[in-house]
């Protein structure tokens, strides 16, 4: 799966989890679920209620998936 999300000078910073459930085919609950376990950070920009997850914090919970698999 990560060899479909590449690093380009286009790619954003931040996804919303509705993007991020898009570009990782994980559901938007699935994705909630990990930020409320503490797994998966989030962001919540000045006093917003939105929710954004930083692209590399992103990565890095894609990567540590990959790895457990591979224990």
């Amino acid at each position: 799966m990560l060899e479909m999300i590449t690093e380009t000078q286009d790619q954003p910073i931040a996804l919303s989890i509705e993007n991020a459930s898009r570009l990782s085919s994980l559901s938007k609950p699935f994705l909630r679920l990990e930020i409320n376990r503490g797994k998966l950070r989030v962001v919540r920009p000045g006093n917003s209620r939105r929710v954004l997850i930083m692209m590399t914090d992103f990565m890095n919970y894609l990567n540590e998936g990959e790895t457990n698999e591979q224990k």
